[in-house]
């Protein structure tokens, strides 16, 4: 999604160790080796919490291992990350001081087995112990005292914290407003898995077909055994992520400019209507990947590796959607480490980022033509706030309607605005936070 835009930037220091944390790679491989999935959970969260790193990018440059202990590792890491707040509450009656972080590590994979994962105790306990012994030894014996103490008081300790709050910083708690505590339930969750049909194909059996149109199956569905794909029949979009080129309207013909476009979902949709479509994507690795995308779907569009800020085509498009780089909170239940890697100063430089590309845009338009600008962020300064300030870039609101949002009426602001965010359709699995509005030239 072109709004993860996340930075590898950082002291990238190990737990307890003083080495860089791009070489948690003695711990990480030694860990690996004599225990996959729980050696591939403590690299990963090592790369994460003390290192700074992506979730995706640490789980890249894993060492070589069998793709179910990888998957494994990724699933417990990815739990423990949803869950960090919750597991140190419950682990804190239960600690004298502050542990050294990467014992902190160790106790939350052991808490997180036995409270969230259905872990067998002894296992969730004995696998703990045995980190320790190998990265902490003098703390194997705490390691093993506590996690008994929360294994006798099991499910009961998590039911005594308030664990949306506990797992939300704070700084998000309060940006999210009335809605902070639906959306955070939501992330304590992993998210469902949408497809996006092409057209006239039939959708896999097993989904449920949402009022949106996307397709939606199971946490965990592995999309490539799905009936269809090889064959291009569908892709992962999110119900939400589905809306602003649906919202774009494109008709057959028209020129569609489509800006930061890797990986590809939003591009396949305007090309799937028949639009001519330029993608433009500055990163030759995210443009590569969008190619294959669409080259699976048998779909076409004119590929662009350029800057938007500085791109110059010949001529103008009658409708541009800019899917702009942002915080991606709204993906949280997806990619957990968002929590955990941005902070509010981040979101300074991502506006002023943000209005550029809107003006960018601007002049890409014809006179009459639209914009739709989107963000999977739930933060008022990389939404609203960024409509009110297009003006200096000479484009104004064009308010959605009721009928155009007639499938997801809840999402429709006073404003004529889509929000969509974790907590709506709690009872169908939720939907990621996106903002979506459409601008015309003045």
């Amino acid at each position: 999604m072109a709004g993860s835009q996340r930075k590898d930037e950082g002291a990238r220091r190990s737990a307890g160790t003083g080495r860089p944390a791009g070489s948690a790679g003695g711990t990480a491989c030694a860990a690996i080796a004599a225990d996959p999935t729980r050696g591939a959970a403590l690299a990963l969260l090592l790369a994460v919490l003390e290192g700074h790193r992506p979730l995706d990018e640490a789980l890249e440059a894993l060492p070589p291992m069998d793709a179910r202990d990888r998957a494994a590792g990724h699933r417990l890491a990815a739990a423990v990350l949803r869950r960090a707040g919750s597991l140190d509450a419950v682990l804190e009656p239960f600690l004298a001081k502050a542990p050294p972080p990467l014992v902190r590590q160790i106790l939350r994979l052991g808490a997180a087995g036995l409270l969230l994962l259905d872990t067998p105790p002894h296992a969730a306990v004995a696998t703990a112990v045995a980190l320790a012994r190998r990265h902490a030894a003098p703390f194997a014996g705490l390691v093993n005292a506590v996690l008994r103490r929360v294994s006798e008081t099991g499910q009961a300790a998590l039911e005594t914290i308030d664990g949306p709050r506990m797992d939300t910083p704070a700084w998000l708690w309060r940006a999210w407003g009335p809605q902070a505590r639906a959306i955070a339930h939501a992330h304590q969750q992993p998210a469902p898995l949408d497809l996006t049909l092409a057209p006239d194909q039939a959708a896999p059996a097993g989904g449920v077909v949402l009022p949106t149109g996307s397709l939606r199956f199971p946490p965990g569905t592995a999309v490539t055994g799905l009936a269809g794909f090889a064959e291009g029949h569908f892709w992962v979009q999110d119900a939400a992520a589905a809306l602003p080129a649906r919202l774009l309207g494109v008709r057959p013909g028209e020129r569609v400019a489509d800006l930061c476009a890797a990986p590809g979902g939003k591009t396949a949709q305007l090309a799937a209507a028949g639009a001519v479509v330029t993608a433009v994507e500055r990163d030759p690795a995210r443009m590569a990947r969008l190619a294959d995308n669409l080259a699976r779907l048998r779909l076409t569009a004119t590929l662009v590796t350029a800057d938007v800020l500085d791109w110059a085509p010949a001529l103008r498009f009658d409708a541009i959607l800019l899917d702009a780089p942002c915080s991606a909170t709204g993906t949280i239940r997806r990619h957990p480490d968002i929590a955990h890697l941005k902070r509010p100063r981040d979101l300074v430089a991502l506006a002023e980022t943000q209005d550029r590309l809107l003006a960018a845009a601007a002049r890409l338009l014809t006179p009459g033509g639209r914009l739709i600008y989107a963000v999977c962020s739930l933060q008022p300064e990389e939404g609203p706030d960024r409509i009110a300030a297009a003006g200096r870039a000479g484009l104004l609101a064009d308010p959605f309607t009721t009928a155009e949002l007639a499938a997801l009426p809840e999402a429709r602001t006073a404003e004529g605005f889509l929000r969509t965010h974790p907590g709506l359709w709690a009872d169908r699995g939720g939907m990621d936070g996106f903002f979506t509005a459409r601008l015309r030239p003045r």
